[in-house]
């Protein structure tokens, strides 16, 4: 196929690091009672408690749950390498437990094509338990060894190579809670060698909790591209004093704020569920259709949100410009969504 990335191999290898929070998500249809029980709210996703703990054995006894390699950012790597289908395009970084838990994880993404660089932890691998119900999702994380990464990782000589050769970085909002040294390092380098830095919001606590919100402020000035959804956007606005709730202005006003690097403008792209996605540049607000889904065929929406971004990405990797990346954007979303998990097919239709 004409200017597909499998022309592109040598180019494409090692051009993406993303960096987060691996975990096994645990995944069942479950019922109201035990979303109310454990106080789980829909379309949200919060860090486990002490209370959350006994949650996760009762979830495998009581619903027949699925076991799915997980974690936001991990989620994005995939779909993006998946999209790609360039072995080796995408670099992944995050820390597990010495487990089989972790073996699986890297087993699955590390077939799929991502270069896999874990670190391993002493703690058990972390796990995430998705609750669906009705095609919506909650998600409650016990990060366990993904929360114990550390900058000296990365500052290792074989992972700060990968660092370096890489031209384009991702990492979701809930890495901020875990290693905010790593993201400062990263984002830095970027900006000097004039790379492309990516971040997402990825849920409202991350704004709501103030050393959160400090270390994503600190970070604001290096992001070239920063995604989110639209609850995440108004929560934005909500945590910094601004009167507006409508996305498209909050949008704009995030992509005017200011950054490090500029030789690159900022490109806020936020996702509306089945409304059009967001995306603001320079002073201009576009809008960008997505797929329509019959209700019939939905299956559960965990992972839309980071296979959006790993279409992105992928498209972004390639030169594309805003429209052609939410156009790769959409269709990841609209295929996972059709699907239990972030799981997808051996190879995409989509045309590159």
């Amino acid at each position: 196929m004409p200017g597909s990335p499998i022309e592109k191999h040598e180019e494409l290898a090692g051009a993406l690091l993303c960096m987060g929070n691996p975990l096994l998500d645990i995944s069942a249809v479950v019922d109201q009672p035990f979303l109310d029980k454990w106080d789980l709210k829909m379309n949200n996703a919060i860090l486990a408690e002490d209370k959350h703990i006994p949650m996760y054995p009762e979830m495998v006894e009581k619903f027949e749950v699925e076991y799915v390699a997980g974690g936001a950012t991990q989620n994005s790597a995939r779909v993006a390498q998946w999209m790609l289908q360039a072995p080796g395009a995408v670099s992944y970084i995050g820390s597990v437990g010495k487990d089989a838990y972790g073996k699986q994880m890297k087993e699955c993404a590390t077939k799929e094509g991502v270069n896999v660089q874990y670190y391993e932890d002493d703690a058990p691998t972390g796990t995430c338990a998705v609750g669906v119900l009705d095609g919506e999702r909650t998600l409650c994380a016990n990060l366990s060894a993904a929360n114990n990464y550390k900058l000296s990782d990365l500052e290792a000589t074989e992972k700060w190579a990968i660092a370096e050769k890489a031209k384009f970085y991702y990492m979701a909002g809930f890495f901020i809670t875990v290693c905010p040294e790593a993201i400062m390092k990263v984002a830095e380098h970027a900006a000097a060698e004039n790379k492309v830095f990516t971040m997402n919001l990825s849920a409202p606590f991350i704004m709501q909790v103030p050393p959160f919100k400090a270390t994503l402020m600190n970070a604001l000035p290096y992001m070239d591209f920063l995604f989110g959804n639209e609850t995440e956007a108004q929560t934005f606005a909500e945590t910094e004093g601004w009167e507006t709730r409508d996305v498209s202005e909050i949008a704009k006003k995030i992509s005017e704020m200011p950054k490090t690097n500029a030789k690159r403008s900022r490109t806020v792209v936020f996702t509306q569920g089945a409304d059009a996605t967001v995306v603001a540049k320079d002073g201009q607000v576009a809008l960008y259709p997505v797929i329509a889904l019959a209700k019939k065929d939905l299956v559960d929406t965990n992972g839309a949100g980071d296979a959006f971004v790993g279409g992105f990405l992928s498209k972004l990797m390639c030169g594309a410009d805003d429209a052609e990346c939410c156009r790769a954007g959409n269709y990841a979303a609209n295929h996972i969504i059709q699907r239990s998990g972030c799981t997808f097919a051996e190879t995409p239709t989509f045309e590159f």
